[in-house]
């Protein structure tokens, strides 16, 4: 679970033949856990040792600690599987062993198009005929669009028990910087789908309620960070310019007013790099290696990278590792299996402190990364 540690071990039915790979500080080795996943993109651990995982193209499955791999959850709501939108990131619930309760996102069809929503629902396991149950929509945008572009969108339970969501601008840059406007955002709620009356506008009065920090392009990682005491963002940038944010309340992080990136035709973006009232990323890449899921390590597999940033990369096709010091500041970056797997869509940590990565593609995989010594 991405909110807590449990003291799981998994046991592969069927060890697969691993890969050995030397970093800077510890050889990793790298065994395929699962594949025939259709674009999967997000990734959860339930308290019995599974993984929840979803495909791109709308289906939900489970992953036993034995290594089988479920049929397709039923239930799921329609989504609109087109370009890069369908079914998105999932987490469980905190009180999982007890409420059964998994949040999810999609890009959910209406009037107009599609825009980015959050469900919450009962997770029914009966053998291999498991369902989704008392499905309840508890965040949607509010203006969909034919857009087939930049849905966001990653989900985290803070410790208080609010759920962040992240969204992209939706192909509309200037949306971003719209405050009545779900898009290019970092979204706050209640997991009912109330609003927590310490969001930086609770009652509405100057922008929309859910509203925590706005400016962001397409942040498709996120994770809490327990260094830094807050949520911590990865998102896309144009042609360069993708970046790590802390996202805080209140605060506005520039796109498309500031960018350390160009558009595709080589083009500058608004004023520049930085602008009065507009906060500056934790890192940035020039050019962009495309990134998506984010971990920060707290596990005790690797010692040697506990509090750093794991960022999985797309277009690069790597994990980028973020090296920091205690109080959070990015020393320097090492870039970890390029080539090696293909796309990487999301970055997950076990609860035995090893590393799980999916890779997005239509027979894509889920890649365990352990200790080779």
């Amino acid at each position: 679970m991405k909110t807590a540690a449990f003291l799981v071990t998994f046991a592969l039915a069927q060890p697969a033949l691993a890969q050995t790979f030397q970093t800077d500080t510890v050889p990793i080795e790298a065994e395929v856990i699962a594949n025939g996943l259709r674009n999967p993109w997000g990734m959860d651990f339930l308290p019995d040792g599974s993984a929840i995982i979803t495909e791109r193209t709308g289906q939900i499955r489970i992953l036993s600690p034995g290594g089988d791999l479920s049929q397709p959850v039923a239930g799921v709501p329609d989504v609109v599987a087109r370009g890069q939108g369908g079914l998105l990131d999932i987490v469980a619930s905190p009180d999982f062993a007890s409420s059964n309760l998994v949040f999810f996102s999609f890009s959910e069809p209406g009037s107009g198009g599609a825009g980015t929503a959050v469900a919450r629902a009962t997770l029914v396991r009966d053998g291999d005929q498991s369902r989704l149950q008392d499905v309840e929509v508890i965040f949607s945008m509010a203006r969909k669009t034919g857009e087939t572009r930049h849905f966001g969108s990653r989900l985290v339970v803070a410790p208080d028990g609010t759920l962040f969501i992240t969204t992209g601008d939706r192909g509309e840059r200037d949306r971003a910087q719209d405050m009545q406007d779900h898009a290019g955002a970092v979204i706050r709620i209640n997991i009912d789908g109330s609003i927590p009356a310490d969001n930086p506008d609770p009652n509405g009065a100057g922008q929309l309620p859910e509203l925590w920090s706005k400016g962001h392009r397409n942040a498709q990682g996120a994770a809490w960070d327990p260094v830094l005491g807050g949520l911590v963002i990865v998102e896309h940038g144009d042609k360069g310019g993708d970046e790590v944010n802390h996202a805080q309340a209140g605060k506005n992080y520039g796109w498309p007013v500031i960018s350390y990136g160009v558009t595709y035709g080589g083009k500058k973006i608004g004023v520049g790099t930085e602008a009065a009232g507009y906060e500056q990323p934790l890192f940035y890449w020039d050019p962009s290696i495309a990134p998506s899921g984010l971990a920060v390590y707290q596990g005790g597999m690797f010692p040697e990278w506990k509090g750093d940033l794991l960022v999985g990369a797309l277009k690069s096709q790597l994990v980028a590792r973020l090296d920091r010091d205690e109080s959070g500041k990015i020393l320097g970056e090492e870039r970890l299996f390029t080539n090696a797997f293909g796309r990487i869509r999301d970055v997950t940590e076990a609860p035995d402190g090893s590393i799980w990565l999916l890779t997005d593609a239509r027979n894509g995989q889920i890649i365990r990364l352990s200790r080779a010594d």
